[in-house]
């Protein structure tokens, strides 16, 4: 598998004492993310840190995302709690990942927190932002949630277009 080829190539660094710069770490944690290998995934970040280097929010990103494919997001949600203490600064396709995990555990009211969490952090929540809380609260079943979104991401939109 393409994730296990890149770990190793990954690993070979460290043989040759050579120091993986933060960039290496996010391709190793991306290709992880792709095939669904959370825990690689999550190791790679922690390893990160234990090397005196700072993840950045590409790191937390895809490392949020490979939780979200995987269906673990409490993991996704503490990966959030985690940036947050650290203060990172996010953007809108960390928190997108976070959410559509939330979305993937039908965890509507987590969705709905992040976005809050987005408007206190001044990360503008966008389309997808919308959508994926929209399809959380739809999976829980709150209707009424669902059609505020829907009027949010309806002003969104049509903001979008106004300002071409």
């Amino acid at each position: 598998q393409r994730w296990q080829q890149a770990v190793r190539l990954f690993e070979a660094l460290w043989l040759d004492n050579l120091v993986p710069l933060v960039i290496t770490f996010n391709a190793a944690i991306s290709a992880c993310e792709k095939c669904e290998q959370w825990q690689q995934a999550i190791g790679l970040l922690w390893r990160m840190r234990t090397t005196s280097m700072l993840p950045d929010v590409i790191s937390y990103a895809a490392a949020i995302s490979s939780c979200e494919k995987a269906k673990q997001w409490q993991h996704a949600l503490g990966l959030v709690a985690k940036a947050q203490g650290d203060a990172m600064l996010t953007n809108v396709i960390f928190y997108n990942a976070a959410i559509a995990a939330c979305d993937k555990g039908a965890q509507w009211r987590e969705a709905l927190s992040l976005l809050d969490a987005m408007q206190n952090d001044v990360v503008e929540p966008d389309m997808i932002s919308y959508n994926v809380a929209i399809s959380a609260c739809v999976k829980g079943k709150q209707s009424q949630l669902t059609l505020a979104l829907l009027q949010l991401n309806l002003k969104y939109y049509l903001q979008r277009l106004r300002c071409g």
